[in-house]
């Protein structure tokens, strides 16, 4: 619980320092990923924050998360949600020997999607916020233990 703690809390203050720098890809990669969903929190009306492990939820994790960056500004998310799929929407991009980095805004529909992938541990955090204009945002946190797919067809 702490590992996960610790790394939530090191992701929000790199993602909070990485926002005056909205594009930074520093790191040409091709990536695949399998993930394993390992916990959920949950808080919206029923839950203020609430873990669930993912044998208390009906999920599945990722076959096929793919990441590809190309210096200097492109970066594609497959497989991770259809919203983080098109790339055109992606407003912070940040790619760099450590860490992906990715978080898309949707103003219009009062949403948004981010995300962090450290690159060593395999450890990807994917944050959804629905009703961000509202006073009482819901917020999906999912954590997930990722391994390079090396299988190549």
């Amino acid at each position: 619980m702490n590992k996960y703690f610790l790394s939530i809390l090191v992701t929000l203050l790199f993602f909070n320092q990485t926002l005056a720098k909205d594009i930074s890809i520093s790191e040409n990669i091709d990536l695949e990923f399998v993930c394993d969903l390992e916990k959920k929190i949950i808080k919206n009306s029923e839950y203020n924050y609430q873990t669930f492990s993912a044998k208390d939820l009906n999920e599945k994790g990722i076959d096929n998360f793919k990441i590809l960056s190309k210096k200097p500004k492109t970066l594609s998310i497959k497989g991770l949600s259809l919203f983080l799929s098109d790339s055109s929407k992606l407003n912070v991009k940040v790619v760099n020997k450590d860490v992906v980095l990715f978080k898309s805004i949707d103003q219009k529909n009062n949403y948004s999607e981010s995300g962090i992938i450290t690159r060593k541990t395999g450890e990807l955090i994917h944050e959804i916020t629905k009703n961000i204009k509202s006073e009482y945002p819901e917020k999906y946190i999912s954590i997930y233990s990722c391994n390079k797919d090396d299988k190549k067809v």
